[in-house]
């Protein structure tokens, strides 16, 4: 079955009743988490972005405090996964602002934990990945909302 396009999609959902539309909101939510965690985020969290990324950020938070330092390969492994999550609450949101902040957080809290960023190169380049993503987002903010991040970007350094 080959997928229709976006516009195709938009015309048919125009076209529904609303309870019909609903029903097929109700039915993706039922077919993955990641659809039921947008529709959450959409229905429930997008009017109070603050809210949402103080939540983002205590799960960031949260996913970093199940860390295990004894191994590197397995540090690794919980970066990622951290870095998936954000990756996701990012995508969720879809703005600027709340990307630069989630980033931020992230880096924040894999200098935190104490690990070799420089001596690693994997936690390293993953690091310097995320850190390029926050200073290609931050030149293209308004240069108000620039200065609100500069003392954040500085401690990343």
């Amino acid at each position: 079955m080959k997928a229709a396009s976006i516009k195709q999609i938009k015309t048919e959902l125009e076209l529904m009743h609303p309870t019909d539309l609903v029903a097929a909101c109700i039915r993706l939510a039922k077919f993955r988490l990641e659809n039921k965690e947008l529709l959450t985020y959409l229905l429930f969290e997008s009017q109070d972005e603050q809210s949402y990324v103080r939540k983002s950020k205590e799960t960031i938070k949260s996913e970093f405090s199940t860390l295990n330092k004894s191994r590197t390969y397995l540090a690794k492994k919980t970066i990622r996964k951290a870095l998936r999550t954000t990756n996701k609450l990012i995508k969720y949101s879809g703005k600027k602002q709340t990307e630069i902040e989630l980033l931020i957080c992230f880096c924040n809290q894999l200098r935190r934990t104490g690990l070799p960023i420089k001596l690693n190169t994997v936690i390293g380049n993953m690091y310097f990945r995320q850190h390029q993503k926050i200073m290609k987002i931050y030149n293209s903010l308004h240069p108000d909302l620039q200065f609100d991040y500069t003392v954040d970007i500085e401690m990343l350094r």
